[in-house]
């Protein structure tokens, strides 16, 4: 059975994720788009709080595709001592490069997780350069929150070749992207190691508004 990964924009969320026994508490501002960060001290506040009792992920934001920028934005966002930094793969023909220089990271022991993005058509077969560079795990996301969620913009087939080269490539693998409790069946027989939500576990099922401490239950309780 896939593991909850919870995205929360605060410590309030964090606390109540926590409570809820999610088994990631995933750190981003849905209100600056796909992958927005949280600022670095906020994040550190949230990290004290939960004090290493559930592991905690956080994203540097929808960054443009530049060694330099990210290097910056993963230095700064690993002073918080978070346990995952996850970092979107936007569309660019220098993923290679990246992914190459972020290995300095990988090397000190930091645990990088790339996000892909469905609905921008990823190179799933990229996931190998990703592994050889020690990343810790990859993540299918989406970009575009109004199309749908994962398995509506991306066929199926193609969401379980990304799981099957994931795990070839021994990388912690995640599926997210608008999902919703309806999702969690058709997921599950994949075996991803986490299934990630926001936008179903808040009023409205709107991913910018608060977390509705129910709705993270009934999630919790189907992924159980």
């Amino acid at each position: 059975m896939s593991r909850m990964l919870a995205s929360v924009n605060c410590l309030e969320e964090a606390l109540l994720a926590q409570a809820a026994h999610v088994d990631i508490i995933d750190l981003k501002q849905p209100k600056l788009g796909a992958l927005g960060a949280l600022e670095v001290s906020l994040v550190q506040k949230i990290v004290t709080h939960i004090n290493k009792q559930t592991p905690i992920s956080a994203t540097i934001g929808d960054l443009p595709m530049q060694t330099d920028i990210i290097v910056d934005a993963i230095n700064k966002m690993a002073n918080t001592k978070v346990d995952y930094i996850k970092i979107g793969f936007f569309p660019s023909d220098n993923w290679a490069d990246i992914i190459n220089d972020l290995k300095i990271f990988t090397d000190a022991g930091l645990k990088l997780i790339a996000v892909l993005f469905a609905d921008q058509q990823p190179d799933i077969q990229s996931l190998t350069l990703f592994s050889k560079a020690g990343f810790h795990g990859v993540m299918l996301d989406t970009m575009n929150k109004s199309q749908g969620s994962l398995t509506q913009v991306m066929p199926f087939e193609n969401i379980q070749t990304f799981v099957k080269l994931a795990k070839q490539s021994q990388l912690l693998c995640g599926l997210a992207g608008s999902l919703r409790a309806t999702d969690i069946a058709k997921l599950s027989p994949l075996q991803a190691d986490y299934l990630g939500f926001r936008g179903a576990l808040c009023e409205g099922h709107q991913r910018t508004e608060k977390i509705n401490p129910a709705a993270l239950q009934t999630i919790k309780a189907q992924l159980c």
